[in-house]
């Protein structure tokens, strides 16, 4: 049958199932607008407050449900608001589709009204993006765009579409969409024998986990291989949920922020497996000391990540859920007892610990946890607060912490709780934001509030750009360069006026009664929460450092 290109887009969204969108409309997009305002009732628009906030929403929607979350943008500064979205999903390997309309064909590259090569913008920051300047090839580019942003490590795709491109009549054929296989072909058999041969020469084995984990789906598998291989478990950001973080043999996060036990068990370890883990700076420390006594046996789907950070001994490339499938398929139990009782003493020495009395951020964290008896869906900006929610918060199941891991993108978490909470109806979402980091896109409280969103947001006010001024405070002698926000920004009065419910808490007994309020109310809550300014994230490792070198303040005041 003949239809516009604005038609096609539409019927190839619903070809891949899309059934919720996020974005903000304008005249190069009118005429896709307007044939989504005829299949209102199959495909759901979220009209955010700012594209950037369309972006996040759309990220939240993919990482809380594995699918791919869907963007519309206009052309100009519309496409380019969607850039720092585009970012943190391909840093963290989130499947989105961004579709943005551009001037007329005619009118490209002849500095037009708002016109931008959002192509050549985003090809950094993408898995693939294209500009569609013939209509007979759009439906096969948009099925394409999905089958790229799914397949292997998923990613983000862009498709620009000129406006007179919408307009334009062709022929158009219903497809199915494509299925998607797992990464197997890939997997050797002489690499499963010689990954086999390490682990069982291995006398001190150390499981690494990381969001490659959460991506493939592979928690069945990694449970299975953790007892077979009889190891303690550490874990990135990016991974948190992968494995139980209330077993046994769960020894905490690793790197800057890490456990103490995590960066020393890793720093003796004679065997690492990392399963599905990029190997960030902010894990490896100094990387000439990173898990110097270890050999390194990697397993990731993106040969690139091979070698990238961390010279890797040995490897396994290929979907994890298939590699750990085939391992434990020939694994035998192991036996590691005196070595993870080595490393679990670590855990009961150096316990995460913070102040008895008064609100902190882990108070927080630690409550929610408890309220929520670990279900809920947590979302994170970047900051202190983050790390304490990695930290404090036991994740027990996958995608269940959205947070943005590889670009640490401030003005995240509150479109990325949008998005997840649209996603998971049922689910209780909770963003917890610094107060540098509310302010960034605060305006999608107003979002919230008139899809009618139950999330809470909870804000970890110190009245300063918490983790910014923790660095200034161990490494630049106290020099709070712009740093400071105390300016009397009235959070709880500007959630009310955007149509939410708000709290102020400044003890345990205040969060605590507003937390039992918002988790009762079925509407957008915020709870501005005024902890200390000069509260830690511990432990830490210094930059440049090793990371078993991992100290407390418990530590600095041992040194004065």
């Amino acid at each position: 049958m003949q239809l516009t290109g604005a038609q096609i887009v539409i019927e190839c969204l619903k070809e891949q199932g899309v059934d919720t969108i996020f974005g903000y409309p304008g005249g190069a997009i009118l005429n896709v607008y307007d044939e989504l305002y005829k299949h209102k009732n199959e495909i759901r628009h979220v009209l955010t407050s700012h594209e950037q906030g369309a972006s996040h929403a759309a990220d939240g929607y993919a990482r809380s449900t594995g699918k791919v979350g869907v963007c519309f943008a206009t052309s100009g500064p519309g496409a380019t608001n969607l850039v720092t979205g585009i970012a943190t999903a391909y840093m963290d390997s989130v499947p989105m589709v961004a579709i943005t309309c551009n001037v007329t064909v005619p009118l490209l590259g002849k500095d037009s009204f708002q016109e931008i090569d959002i192509a050549g913008i985003t090809t950094p920051i993408t898995k693939h993006n294209f500009i569609v300047k013939d209509v007979t090839k759009l439906a096969d580019t948009i099925r394409r765009a999905f089958t790229i942003a799914k397949k292997g490590r998923p990613g983000p795709v862009l498709v620009d579409i000129p406006k007179d491109i919408t307009a334009t009549k062709t022929e158009y054929q219903f497809k199915e969409a494509e299925i998607i296989e797992r990464v197997s072909d890939t997997i050797k058999e002489e690499a499963v024998e010689h990954a086999l041969s390490m682990i069982k020469k291995a006398k001190k084995p150390y499981i690494f986990v990381g969001g490659g984990a959460v991506i493939s789906e592979a928690s069945a598998e990694l449970k299975e291989f953790v007892k077979k291989v009889d190891a303690p478990v550490c874990d990135t950001l990016m991974g948190k949920g992968a494995f139980d973080g209330t077993h046994d043999l769960y020894t905490g996060m690793l790197g800057m922020h890490g456990t103490k036990a995590s960066n020393l068990g890793v720093s003796e370890c004679d065997l690492l497996i990392a399963i599905g883990v990029r190997f960030s700076d902010r894990v490896l420390g100094n990387a000439k000391r990173f898990a110097s006594q270890a050999k390194i046996l990697q397993f990731d789907v993106d040969p690139a990540e091979i070698n990238k950070n961390i010279r890797a001994h040995a490897c396994v490339i290929g979907d994890v859920k298939e590699i750990l499938t085939r391992l434990n398929a020939k694994l035998t139990q192991l036996n590691h007892t005196e070595w993870i009782a080595h490393v679990l003493d670590y855990k009961v020495k150096f316990p995460l610990k913070y102040p008895e009395t008064g609100l902190s951020g882990p108070y927080l964290v630690e409550k929610v946890y408890e309220a929520t008896k670990g279900e809920a869906v947590v979302v994170t900006e970047v900051g202190q607060h983050q790390m304490w929610a990695a930290q404090y918060y036991k994740y027990s199941k996958s995608r269940t912490l959205l947070t943005s891991g590889g670009l640490g993108t401030m003005g995240y978490g509150l479109g990325a709780a949008i998005g997840a909470q649209i996603a998971n109806p049922d689910k209780q979402v909770i963003n917890f934001a610094g107060d540098g980091c509310f302010r960034m896109n605060m305006n999608e409280i107003a979002t919230a509030a008139r899809e009618n969103l139950p999330l809470i947001e909870i804000v970890v006010n110190n009245h300063v750009l918490g983790m910014v001024r923790q660095w200034q405070d161990l490494f630049y002698e106290k020099r709070y360069s712009a740093t400071v926000l105390d300016d009397g920004v009235d959070f709880v009065k500007l959630a009310e006026a955007m149509g939410a419910e708000g709290y102020r808490a400044t003890t345990r007994a205040e969060f605590d009664a507003a937390l039992k309020a918002a988790l009762a109310s079925r509407k957008p809550v915020l709870i501005d929460c005024i902890i200390n300014c000069d509260d830690k994230v511990w432990p830490m490792v210094a930059p440049g450092e090793a990371i078993s070198t991992a100290f407390t303040d418990e530590d600095l005041k041992g040194k004065e």
